[in-house]
């Protein structure tokens, strides 16, 4: 074991944070994928969960519509506190949620965690670095977070891992990966972990060589073969960055080095991930994929509560099938592995040019394939520098953005006069 292994952000061996029912939810990001998932399991369970303020960017119709459902599964319960951070769409949520309506811009996500009187858990499903600063503010408010934005921990681990344990909240992973080895270390302490093992379901283009994934469309990046889920991380997934940014979230959750952090490509996404311990043992979950029970399980403080879906068929999978991720089709997963062990600021700067190369493939401007140059670029031309507050991931954030814009706009004006 290493002789300066530090503790674990994930409460491993160590007794989780007890509130009584119902659990008072504020949900960070309730019109994606992982807030309108998250309302699912509070409609399941209304005598349980309740949910106190919730927060949107733009899409306050979809918001009201949640809201509507929610209140007709969960009549008892209060109305929530409505944070809206568009300056345009906030316009229009002050007509449809008069009196409940908070502050503006990305002050009003950590307005959402501060202002209702109670708060036992904060589920923060938000996309991108944005993420950070709503973490840091549930951590102060010492209460149990559920956390799908692994970006906080990407841009600013030891900052999330400091506030944590300067106020006794906890970190309960909504990843279906990190939840899974949570769900194998229960009842155990990171002295007994060796190693962990992602799987990876491999995306879209496991099979497509390399001269193919030059010519793929954006269609084609966004059709993932086994899980739903928003733009971005459906871009990630297709890339492997998404990947490369759990094994960063693994090393913060469970203090486990970089070299012991594997990543497996298992196409069926049945096994969501392992654990080998120290004697050899070793331990998977496995599941149908659905977000629903991770959620579920980080919410309600790891106990399996009755979740209606499909159950898995062993008999009708017959074989689960691993491979090794090919390092050179998908750079990203590699690029991701060198700034986690760097260190730094390194991994800030990894994942502000992604999101900026991410975002300019969404909009047309680029290639799938331009997005590893771009990173690489932008990690290869910016010093690393230790991240000490919340202003240091910020400004090394400001600073691959800017950078890695100017790579587009090069690619973009490029690709125009071709």
């Amino acid at each position: 074991m290493d002789s300066k292994k530090s503790h674990s952000l994930y409460p491993c061996g160590r007794p989780l944070l007890t509130f009584p029912d119902p659990l008072k939810i504020v949900l960070l990001g309730a019109t994606g994928s992982i807030g309108k998932q998250t309302l699912e399991v509070v409609r399941a369970n209304p005598e349980r969960l309740q949910v106190v303020a919730v927060t949107c960017h733009g899409s306050v119709e979809n918001l009201e519509q949640e809201l509507i459902l929610l209140a007709a599964a969960c009549p008892e319960a209060p109305l929530p506190l409505v944070a809206v951070t568009d300056p345009k769409a906030r316009r229009k949520a002050a007509e449809l949620f008069s009196g409940r309506l908070l502050g503006e811009g990305a002050s009003a996500l950590v307005e959402a965690i501060e202002a209702p009187e109670t708060v036992h858990v904060v589920v923060n499903g938000l996309v991108g670095a944005v993420g950070l600063e709503p973490t840091l503010a549930a951590a102060r408010r010492g209460v149990r977070i559920a956390l799908a934005n692994k970006e906080s921990l990407v841009v600013g681990g030891d900052l999330v891992r400091r506030e944590v344990q300067t106020h006794g909240a906890e970190i309960l992973p909504v990843d279906s990966e990190h939840s899974a080895m949570a769900q194998c270390l229960s009842g155990r302490t990171e002295e007994e972990i060796h190693k962990l093992v992602l799987t990876a379901s491999g995306g879209p283009f496991r099979q497509t060589s390399a001269a193919d994934l030059q010519k793929v469309s954006l269609a084609e990046v966004l059709n993932h073969p086994t899980w739903t889920m928003g733009p971005k991380i459906t871009v990630d997934s297709a890339t492997l960055m998404n990947k490369g940014l759990e094994i960063i979230e693994a090393h913060h959750l469970f203090a486990v080095p970089y070299e012991r952090i594997e990543v497996l490509v298992h196409p069926g996404s049945y096994v969501h991930s392992f654990v080998e311990f120290v004697d050899g043992a070793l331990l998977a979950q496995l599941g149908t994929p659905d977000m629903k029970l991770p959620i579920q399980y980080a919410v309600c403080g790891e106990k399996h509560w009755p979740l209606p879906g499909s159950r898995l068929d062993l008999l009708q999978i017959g074989q689960l099938v691993f491979e090794e991720p090919d390092l050179k089709r998908f750079p990203c997963l590699a690029l991701a592995m060198q700034a986690g062990k760097a260190g730094g600021s390194a991994t800030t700067l990894l994942n502000g040019a992604n999101e900026v190369a991410v975002a300019a493939l969404l909009d047309h401007k680029i290639k799938y394939g331009d997005i590893p140059r771009i990173i690489e670029e932008v990690m290869e031309s910016e010093s690393i520098h230790p991240v000490g507050s919340l202003q240091d991931a910020l400004a090394f954030d400001t600073q691959a953005r800017r950078a890695a814009e100017v790579i587009v706009a090069r690619l973009s004006q490029t690709e125009r006069e071709v």
